[in-house]
């Protein structure tokens, strides 16, 4: 499998939407008419106003590789879009140079004057598009927002609203062979969720637990936005640059041994968590939530396998 076919099974995996030459004027930014719908305010009225959010396949492959870069500690960047109605759009994202450890990322100083002079120069190449949002990586636990996370985007949407949350987490990337990508709106301060109506029954989180409780606290103060993606033709020859070297980078190794200590680890917590549900079952760990991790775990390991077979007869490897 060349560069090329694994970019069209990225595609086909993501169900990345080519658009037609009609809806390609997503790239033409209009600002009277961005100002016009956003001066009427609709968050105010309806919290859970926009429920999806486009991401173009440029931005997406750019995150994916930041939050890959990172290893094991998360990595931030900002994204530039739009909105649509109710529909955010990310047409493009730019890593920040952030500090950061395996639980929390901090922009600094020297952080927000990079932004500043890659802004001020976008705005110099004719790129208008405002900073529509934040995204961040979480290495091995999951697309959510923790209490840190809130209270970081009840800030960004109080002063600069229309503003989205995205959360990539790029060993479960690797390991699933799909991008594992969230995208989040806080509620307004105040603001009462009732439980039943916040929570995807469809969703499904495999959360450490040592995360389990950060998780549940915060759980009901945000909501999950539909997440699609789309590529013009005008994206194709720098999407083909962009993923010759993620391809080389990343997706060309075997997913059995880069992501070996972490399903080594996702196992032992899988056990942990059986032995706690024996003991006590009115923790925060179901028989159902272990059974779908331990599906997962096995789905997992048996793509990472067949990935492996089709290189061998491909290549003859070993």
């Amino acid at each position: 499998m060349d560069s090329a076919d694994a970019l069209r099974l990225f595609e086909l995996d993501n169900n990345v939407v080519p658009l037609s030459t009609s809806d390609e004027k997503v790239y033409c930014y209009d600002g009277q008419l961005q100002r016009d719908q956003l001066d009427k305010r609709p968050w105010r009225t309806d919290p859970r106003y926009y429920r999806k959010v486009e991401i173009s396949s440029i931005a997406l492959v750019k995150m994916v590789m930041h939050a890959r870069s990172g290893g094991d500690i998360e990595v931030m960047g900002l994204m530039l879009g739009k909105v649509v109605g109710q529909t955010m759009v990310v047409l493009d994202a730019f890593a920040l140079p952030v500090e950061g450890t395996e639980t929390r990322v901090n922009a600094h100083h020297e952080s927000y004057e990079y932004m500043v002079q890659y802004l001020e120069q976008c705005q110099a190449a004719g790129r208008e598009e405002p900073v529509i949002g934040w995204y961040h990586s979480h290495p091995g636990y999951g697309c959510w927002l923790s209490g840190i996370d809130v209270e970081t985007q009840m800030l960004n949407q109080k002063f600069q609203e229309p503003f989205l949350a995205v959360v990539i987490d790029p060993k479960r990337t690797m390991s699933a062979g799909k991008v594992d990508l969230g995208a989040f709106r806080s509620f307004p301060e105040g603001h009462t969720a009732a439980k039943s109506q916040e929570t995807d029954s469809d969703g499904f989180q495999s959360v450490p637990l040592n995360k389990i409780e950060d998780f549940g606290v915060h759980a009901d103060k945000y909501y999950p936005l539909e997440v699609g993606y789309f590529k013009s033709s005008l994206d194709q020859r720098l999407m083909e640059r962009l993923w010759r070297k993620h391809w080389v980078t990343t997706l060309s190794q075997s997913p059995l041994i880069t992501n070996g200590e972490f399903t080594t680890l996702k196992m032992l917590e899988l056990a942990e968590k059986i032995n706690i549900f024996s003991k006590d079952a009115k923790r925060n760990v179901s028989s159902g939530q272990i059974i779908r991790e331990s599906d997962a775990i096995a789905e997992e390991v048996s793509q990472g396998y067949a990935s492996n077979m089709i290189k061998r007869r491909l290549f003859g490897g070993t």
